[in-house]
């Protein structure tokens, strides 16, 4: 992901958590904001230490960028914050992006339909 599709700031971070919405599933949190002065969405990642080691957290958010680069056309211009929960560790990238396809779309962020 480019760096202007990146929310790193942990202000942004507090400003989304506490004025924006959240939509959830089993698998992960989606805390959603919008702002008018964006021209795409901005995606912030956060995978906690409880769900493992390093290289267990960096392939889970390796799968949820992924995710977000295949679907980088059809998100409105959003900030967007992506929390991963337990049962996250167990899954294949592919049911990553199916789950988190789910939850996307409960929070209406995509601007077309999706299949």
């Amino acid at each position: 992901m480019e760096k202007a599709y990146r929310i790193k700031r942990n202000k942004d971070f507090q400003n989304i958590y506490r004025r924006g919405k959240s939509v959830a599933n089993r698998q992960f949190v989606v805390y959603t904001r919008k702002d008018a002065s964006l021209e795409h969405f901005r995606l912030g990642i956060s995978v906690s230490k409880k769900l493992g080691n390093a290289v267990q957290r960096n392939r889970i958010k390796r799968a949820i960028r992924e995710n977000f680069k295949v679907h980088k056309d059809d998100i409105i211009p959003i900030d967007l914050i992506v929390i991963a929960r337990q049962p996250s560790k167990r899954m294949t990238t592919l049911e990553i992006q199916s789950s988190l396809e789910h939850v996307l779309k409960i929070a209406k962020v995509f601007n077309k339909k999706i299949k």
